[in-house]
This record gives structure tokens, C-alpha cells and sequence, in this order.
């Protein structure tokens, strides 16, 4: 959806000052994961205090803005990831972790009130099993094999269970952006970078993102040394 480069042409309107207690890397994370996460979270869950929330791809990019976020609203959430971010996602503030290589949270019988998935693969009948009566999940990632079906057989199993399956189609928002920015500098929300690389090394930050061991963000320093 984009690429890599030492300079960008871009309209105005689509830009915003720098939050001056972030520095330019922290600040990069925001205006793809940061508002994918407020959309999921504050747009499409609408979180409430005690509600049940899970997010799938937990201890990823946007997933560790969608934790914090979904905490400040009240929700008791669970992460989902890979064993080694598992102590990760509980500093973010998680309730309960799992670990998805070992446990499959469509399977284990608990029910939610909203899931976002940034990872979905499952089928969308093993998501209906996961919610809650009158419960929500949008996906936000995934292959096209799991994606389509979703917004093919979403609608008809609204209707006839109440369970809101959907995929989440992300708008840019300068408004929101400049949200979660306001969020980082009042400290209620933070961003996390794993690795930075230098731009000489983005095909090495690709493979290791290709991985799946990141942990929050990768961050391409332009015209820095790694």
C-alpha cells in the first residue's frame, strides 16, 4: 500500500504539528496504527467500563494501541499473540494474555463483547462463536481468503443472530491523528518501537516484521544511522 523513500509530497491539509514531548520516530506511529486502533476501538466497539474486549495480533502495531486505548475506556481486555509477547502485552495493561500458538480463542468457550482482529484467518462462523449475544468484531487485517467471506456472510449472520461481524474500512482522519496524539502527550497512551533501521536497511526491517516478533512498532530512521 505505500513504500519507502527520503521525501514525500503531500497535500497540507493532510499534515499536523509534532507533539512537541514526542520525538519524530514516536510520532511516525501514529498516523496508520494510532487511528486504525481509535477507529476500532472508540468508532466501531464503542468500549464501555467492564465490557469484554479482545484484540487478535495484540503485541503488534496497531494492536498496542488498541490494548491502551481499550483500557482508558474501561474495557477488561484480552491480548492475543505469539508466546514471546506475552509479558509485553501485560505491560500494556491486559487482563489476560494468550498465547495463540497454544490456545484458540474461537475455541476455548469465552465470549466477547468486541473483537478487533488485526490478524484475522479464521472463519467467520468460529468469530460468531466467539461473541456475545448482541456482540461486535471488525477485522482490520487478514488475507483476502478470510476477509471476503466476512463481508459476504457478515450481513446475513447480523440478522439472524444480532452478532455484528464486519471488516473495518479505516478513513484517514487528521482529527483522529491529532487524537492520539494529544493521548501520547498527556501520557494515557504510549507508543512502543521495537527496532529502528536506517532507510539502507528496509529490506531487513521487512523480513523481520515478516516474522511476526515485533513487538509494537519498526521505525525507518531517514537520514540517520541505525
Amino acid at each position: 500500500m505505500g513504500g519507502f523513500a527520503e521525501y514525500v509530497c503531500v497535500r497540507e491539509k493532510s499534515l499536523a504539528l509534532k507533539p512537541a514531548k514526542m520525538t519524530f520516530e514516536e510520532a511516525s506511529t501514529i498516523p496508520q496504527a494510532g487511528v486504525i486502533a481509535l477507529q476500532g476501538i472508540r468508532d466501531k466497539g464503542k468500549v464501555l467500563p467492564g465490557q469484554k474486549v479482545l484484540i487478535n495480533g495484540a503485541g503488534g502495531c496497531a494492536g498496542v494501541f488498541a490494548v491502551q486505548l481499550s483500557k482508558s475506556y474501561g474495557g477488561e481486555v484480552t491480548a492475543v499473540d505469539s508466546t514471546g509477547k506475552l509479558d509485553f502485552m501485560r505491560s500494556l495493561g491486559a487482563d489476560h494474555v494468550i498465547d495463540y500458538t497454544r490456545e484458540d480463542f474461537t475455541k476455548n468457550g469465552l465470549q466477547y463483547d468486541f473483537i478487533l482482529d488485526v490478524v484475522a484467518h479464521r472463519s467467520v462462523f468460529d468469530y460468531k462463536r466467539a461473541l456475545r449475544p448482541n456482540g461486535s468484531y471488525f477485522a482490520v487485517g487478514g488475507s483476502l481468503g478470510t476477509l471476503f467471506p466476512i463481508l459476504l456472510l457478515g450481513s446475513w449472520i447480523g440478522r439472524s443472530t444480532g452478532k455484528k461481524i464486519r471488516v473495518l474500512a479505516v478513513r484517514p482522519s487528521l482529527e483522529d491523528m491529532v487524537k492520539v496524539a494529544e493521548l501520547c502527550e498527556a501520557g494515557k497512551v504510549h507508543a512502543f518501537i521495537d527496532r529502528r533501521y536506517a532507510l539502507s536497511e528496509v529490506p531487513k526491517a521487512l523480513r523481520y516484521l515478516g516474522e511476526g516478533r515485533a513487538k509494537g512498532k519498526l521505525v525507518i530512521s531517514v537520514g540517520h544511522d541505525a
